[in-house]
């Protein structure tokens, strides 16, 4: 990770003309203990850019396409199979994504409505 965020870090320093870090604190890993966390972990990978309302481009792109759409990709970055042999075919992936986005979107929502009513 250190290679990676450094090797990034010198990248977007450059191109935006700064200097400095751009990440703080340790890496932090997760264990993944069960099936069920793995697939929607999956799914907030895959469509991250929705769960935090960025929009989607070349630099916030969606790794759904290689779920949804394998023949269209030319070179995949995942190990697909893990997640998408527990699936009858690619659409229904993409529905229990877009749903497990949803529900992950609408609990931060809940979230920052309880936390915003702890702190009054």
């Amino acid at each position: 990770m250190k290679r990676v965020n450094g090797g990034y870090s010198w990248y977007f320093n450059k191109k935006y003309k700064r200097r400095g870090t751009l990440f703080e604190g340790k890496y932090k890993a997760k264990h993944i203990s069960t099936n069920e966390y793995l697939l929607h972990l999956s799914a907030y990978v895959n469509l991250n850019y929705k769960i935090h309302h960025l929009p989607k481009n070349s630099l916030h792109g969606s790794s759904l396409d290689e779920y949804i759409k394998p023949e269209s990709v030319t070179s995949p970055l995942c190990k697909r199979e893990i997640i998408s042999t527990q699936f009858k075919n690619s659409k229904e992936y993409e529905t229990f994504a877009i749903e497990s986005a949803q529900s992950t979107i609408e609990n931060r929502e809940i979230d920052e409505t309880l936390e915003a009513l702890l702190m009054e």
